[in-house]
């Protein structure tokens, strides 16, 4: 376990996969506490730190079963600041028609109280809408399963450090099958001809090479990759310098099959030959 001090508190929406983002933390050497008011924080975080076996990264669960208040912790927060411990708040999400999903598959009740399943979903979204704009990593589990989900996790948080490189995740995906929900930038590569129409590339993927030279070879497609690439060697720095901890990039085209994934993925390697941090994900492709 690093030596370095760190403090993650985990939280969103009820069955979004808090616990299991806890579990994942957990293995990678954080000492975890659930359920835990965020006035407790600070004074947690210092108790761990001191003794025989000091703990110097530690997992805070918050929840709304805690009462949970976006100006507690808030303060919470700025008081491990002042104490110089940096943290990350951590803000997992799913869409509504999940959730709902997840809860009538558990037939467990819904921590915030309402008429319906549905009411006490808006009801928590709602409350948490100003806690999520402030979160350092969102990870959206609406189409993950619990082994991708463990990778985000540790894609995110393997190997923490003070102040570490950001990292970038880039997603291709389909726009038939609606937006990914967390996204930084949007690249909408619609307006390349379409491998589908093409026979012999309909049944291939981005990944096929002869699917990423027609892609690839087209005449907009050069001087597009070059505008995007320019902008994010701007960018990229700058949203560093603003504490920016993780970057979602979506390239979206029709089917996200073909346009999208050969796009992205020269994007990604793009990104790793200036040894930026970045992993890929083709949302929907073989869909």
């Amino acid at each position: 376990m690093p030596d370095e001090r760190h403090v993650v508190v985990v939280t969103g929406m009820s069955g979004a996969g808090r616990s299991t983002a806890a579990k994942v933390l957990e293995d990678l050497g954080y000492f975890v506490v659930d359920n835990v008011p965020a006035v407790l924080i600070p004074p947690l975080v210092e108790n761990a730190a001191r003794g025989d076996n000091p703990r110097p990264q530690v997992a805070v669960a918050v929840d709304t079963r805690a009462g949970l208040d976006f100006h507690e912790l808030e303060e919470a927060r700025a008081a491990l600041d002042t104490a110089g411990v940096p943290n990350t708040l951590l803000f997992l999400d799913a869409s509504d028609d999940t959730l709902i999903s997840r809860y009538e598959e558990n037939r467990r009740p819904h921590p915030v109280a309402g008429e319906t399943l549905a009411e006490s979903i808006t009801k928590e979204r709602g409350a948490l809408e100003t806690l999520r704009g402030e979160s350092d990593v969102i990870i959206d589990t609406t189409d993950r399963s619990v082994h991708d989900l463990r990778r985000a996790v540790e894609d995110a948080f393997r190997g923490e450090v003070p102040r570490r490189p950001m990292k970038v995740a880039v997603t291709s995906f389909g726009f038939k099958r609606g937006l990914p929900r967390v996204l930084d930038l949007l690249f909408d590569v619609r307006f390349l001809p379409n491998p589908h129409w093409v026979e012999e590339l309909r049944p291939r993927t981005g990944l096929d090479p002869p699917v990423r030279q027609y892609v690839l070879g087209q005449p907009d497609a050069e001087e597009f990759l070059g505008r995007i690439t320019d902008m994010l060697a701007f960018l990229l720095p700058r949203y560093e310098e603003e504490g920016k901890s993780y970057l979602n990039i979506g390239v979206g085209c029709t089917g996200g099959n073909h346009r999208s994934v050969a796009i992205a993925e020269e994007l990604v390697r793009w990104l790793r030959q200036r040894d930026i941090d970045v992993v890929v994900r083709h949302r929907d492709l073989g869909s």
